[in-house]
C-alpha cells in the first residue's frame, strides 16, 4: 500500500535553502551508464536538488514529490517538469524513462510497490540510482556537539526509517541487477548560520519541537558557537554519500 508522510512539508522553504547539493560527478556517472538521455525521473525530488543536476544530462526531467509544498518551493529550471505524485503510483507512461533517481528518500517508500512502479515506467536496461547520507563531519570539537544533538537530545524523536539511512541503505535489496559504482564525495562550505539552518531541517528536530515546544538546535547553540568561533567563519562540511545503482535487466 502506497503511503505518504509529509515530514518535510512544514519546512520546505528551509529545505530548499539549506540542504546540501549533490556532486556533479554523480549525475555525470548516471548519464554515462544510461543507454539514452531522453527522460529521467527524479522521484521524491523535494525542492529539486537532484532534478537540477539531471537536467544537465537529460533532455527532460520529470521531478515528482508527494508534498505540494515542496513542489511549490522547488527551483525552476528549463527541461524540468514538476508534478505532485507519490513514488508508488505515478502517472508516468510505461517504459518511457531512461533513468530514475531517488535522493535521500528511499527509506520513506513502500519498497515493494515502488519496485513495481520502477519496473512499469523504466525502459529495459534503464538505470535506477538511489543515495543517502548520514551525519555530517566538520572538525572534532564541532562534531562532538552535533553528535550530542543527534544521539542524545534527539533520541526517541528520529523515525524508525532512520536506521536505513544510518546503514547507508546496505540492507535494501530491489529486484533488479545491482552494479558496483565509484565512491562519491559530498561537501559544502558553510558558516554557522548555514549549518544551523541545515540542522533545523532534520525531521527529528521538528518532532522534538512539536512534542516539547523547544527548538533543540537553539538549546545547543551556545555550545556550538563556542567551538565554531567567529560565526561568519567558513568550514568545509562533509557527508558520507552512499550510492546504490541497479539496471532494469530483462
Amino acid at each position: 500500500m502506497a503511503r505518504f508522510i509529509g515530514r518535510f512539508s512544514e519546512s520546505s522553504a528551509d529545505y530548499a535553502k539549506y540542504r546540501p547539493q549533490y556532486p556533479n560527478e554523480l549525475f555525470s556517472y548516471i548519464a554515462s551508464i544510461s543507454n539514452a538521455h531522453n527522460i529521467a525521473w527524479d522521484c521524491a525530488t523535494g525542492t529539486g536538488q537532484s532534478a537540477r543536476g539531471l537536467a544537465n544530462y537529460f533532455a527532460q526531467v520529470i521531478a515528482s514529490d508527494a508534498s505540494p509544498r515542496q513542489i511549490q518551493n522547488a527551483v525552476r529550471k528549463d527541461k524540468i517538469a514538476y508534478c505532485v505524485t507519490t513514488a508508488e503510483r505515478s502517472s508516468i507512461a510505461s517504459k518511457s524513462v531512461d533513468a530514475i533517481t531517488v535522493a535521500q528518500a528511499l527509506h520513506w517508500f513502500d519498497l515493494e510497490d515502488f519496485a513495481n512502479e520502477v519496473r512499469r515506467v523504466l525502459k529495459p536496461d534503464g538505470v535506477l540510482a538511489v543515495w543517502t547520507y548520514n551525519l555530517l563531519s566538520v572538525q572534532p570539537a564541532i562534531d562532538e556537539v552535533i553528535e550530542r544533538l543527534y544521539s542524545e537530545l534527539l533520541a526517541g524523536h528520529w523515525p524508525s526509517e532512520r536506521t536505513l539511512v544510518e546503514s547507508g541503505y546496505s540492507n535494501i535489496q530491489l529486484p533488479f541487477t545491482e552494479l558496483k559504482q565509484p565512491a562519491f564525495r559530498m561537501s559544502a562550505v558553510w558558516d554557522l548560520s548555514q549549518l544551523c539552518g541545515y540542522l533545523n531541517t532534520w525531521s527529528a528536530v521538528k518532532a522534538y519541537q512539536r512534542t516539547l515546544g523547544v527548538n533543540p538546535v537553539e538549546t545547543l547553540f551556545y555550545s556550538l558557537s563556542e567551538v565554531w568561533g567567529d560565526p561568519k567563519k567558513l568550514f568545509t562540511i562533509e557527508w558520507p554519500l552512499n550510492v546504490k545503482i541497479w539496471i532494469n535487466s530483462v
